[in-house]
């Protein structure tokens, strides 16, 4: 641990191990941990009680976040791509700024989270829960959201192209300024969903019926026949 700044339990410019973490976390009484401009790559954080902590400005690449309690956690402009949080619990957790792209987030429970402004590119959230979860800017291209449920959900500015959304609950979605543009959509439940705010380019054949009863403007109708080979007479 390289002499760190310690002071009213905030922690600076220091490098962490699960050694350096376990050691702020026996403190008697401390409470909450506010890491500023940390270096925690590759830290095995598995399984910890990190509850309420604040990261900012912190490097995890490829840490492990496994199984780690992590419920009303910040996190303020951090770099974690490749970030192993499988089966953590981000319930209620604010992630703002963040490159979280590649992160493993396979069964994490994120309910009540808050995502803005940030990378998600690639990462894989199989069998998430994201229950009342409110995501804005924020870059899902080629994630893996098989099965996810964002029934009756407000989403802004989010990048879903080329994403793995095949099955994932959308029946009832307002879509503002965001792209479905290439995604995998096989089985995926539109129904009165509002798409009048989405980019709609790549829509294969096999994958217009996905949009019955949903909302599309005249724009976006003579943009599906125009990729679909057909032409308004």
């Amino acid at each position: 641990m390289t002499s760190p700044i310690v002071l009213a339990r905030v922690v600076e410019g220091a490098r962490l191990a699960r050694a350096d973490v376990a050691a702020l976390l026996a403190v008697p009484g401390g409470g909450a941990v506010h890491l500023v401009d940390c270096d925690l790559d590759e830290a095995d954080l598995a399984e910890l009680d990190l509850a309420g902590w604040r990261f900012e400005r912190c490097a995890l690449r490829r840490a492990n976040l496994g199984q780690a309690s992590l419920e009303r956690t910040q996190w303020l402009s951090c770099r974690a791509p490749f970030a192993r949080l499988f089966g953590a619990d981000l319930t209620e957790a604010a992630i703002q700024s963040c490159d979280f792209n590649n992160a493993d987030l396979r069964h994490a429970r994120l309910t009540s989270a808050r995502i803005i402004g940030s990378k998600l590119t690639g990462a894989d959230l199989t069998d998430a829960r994201i229950i009342d979860v409110h995501c804005e800017e924020v870059l899902l291209a080629g994630a893996k959201l098989a099965g996810l449920g964002f029934r009756k959900q407000h989403l802004r500015r989010l990048d879903f192209s080329q994403a793995d959304l095949r099955k994932a609950d959308l029946r009832e979605v307002v879509f503002e300024a965001c792209s479905l543009r290439d995604a995998l959509l096989a089985g995926a439940r539109f129904d009165k969903a509002d798409l009048r705010g989405a980019d709609l380019g790549g829509l294969r054949l096999v994958d217009a019926a996905l949009f019955r009863g949903a909302t599309i403007s005249p724009d976006q109708a003579a943009q599906l026949l125009a990729e679909l080979g057909l032409k308004l007479g």
